[in-house]
């Protein structure tokens, strides 16, 4: 064969390997900054503070109305356990993270559930406009966290063997643009505020809507959750 052939082949494998698509196994990414890390820390801290108190909440609401209105039990129940659930997520984050939970949850738990059996013994309605206002105030919460991780976290991507900086098109998969931990944090909020507005939704179909006074029951109820969160964030 003709040296102009071996060259020819020399080229070709030079251009199918410099076009090759780089998997999770050949990149790592660049650290986040500190006020990346510290927003991170602070999502784990307000979300476990926020779950908990949700958490309680249901506890509390369905500790009056199951008896009362069997009809609701399992609906109540469904609810509960998914907040037990992200309850138990957040729990797992900030003993992995080393987050330090906030000074307050005492507080908290005291709080969620005195606000759940309160509106409860009120009615039934009153517990729904309850629901319909913590969840309106954490799915909004929610949507802003992500949309500053969708926004600004965009890090480095590293050649794991030439440490040169990768570029996203140079990747097999959009996926890689974010780090596995990251992406499993956004893929849980996203999955928990809808779950939220489920449970929004679910209370306006039980007759949130017709508790007394509604605007003044949900308002009063949206302001506290909304310290609680301010000061969950800080403290």
């Amino acid at each position: 064969m003709s040296k102009q052939y071996f060259i020819r082949q020399f080229s070709s494998s030079i251009r199918n390997y410099s076009s090759a698509k780089l998997n999770s196994s050949q990149i790592q990414y660049g650290p986040l900054s500190k006020a990346q890390q510290a927003f991170l820390d602070r999502i784990i801290r307000v979300d476990q503070a926020g779950e908990l108190g949700a958490n309680y909440i249901y506890m509390g609401q369905y500790f009056v109305l199951s008896s009362k209105y069997p009809h609701l039990k399992p609906v109540l129940k469904h609810m509960w356990d998914q907040e037990i659930h992200h309850h138990n997520t957040f729990n797992r984050l900030q003993v992995e993270k080393r987050v330090r939970p906030s000074l307050l949850t005492p507080l908290w738990k005291l709080g969620a559930i005195g606000m759940g059996m309160g509106t409860a013994l009120i009615s039934k309605e009153a517990a729904m406009a309850c629901t319909v206002a913590v969840e309106t105030v954490i799915g909004n919460h929610y949507n802003q966290q992500l949309r500053i991780l969708m926004n600004q976290y965009n890090v480095d991507l590293i050649n794991k063997e030439t440490g040169e900086k990768v570029e996203k098109d140079d990747l097999e998969s959009v996926k890689l643009n974010t780090s596995p931990e990251l992406a499993e944090l956004k893929n849980n909020i996203s999955t928990f505020r809808d779950e939220e507005l489920e449970h929004l939704d679910t209370a306006i179909e039980h007759d949130a809507e017709k508790a007394v006074p509604y605007i003044l029951l949900t308002e009063g109820i949206k302001l506290i959750c909304k310290g609680a969160i301010w000061s969950a964030e800080r403290v």
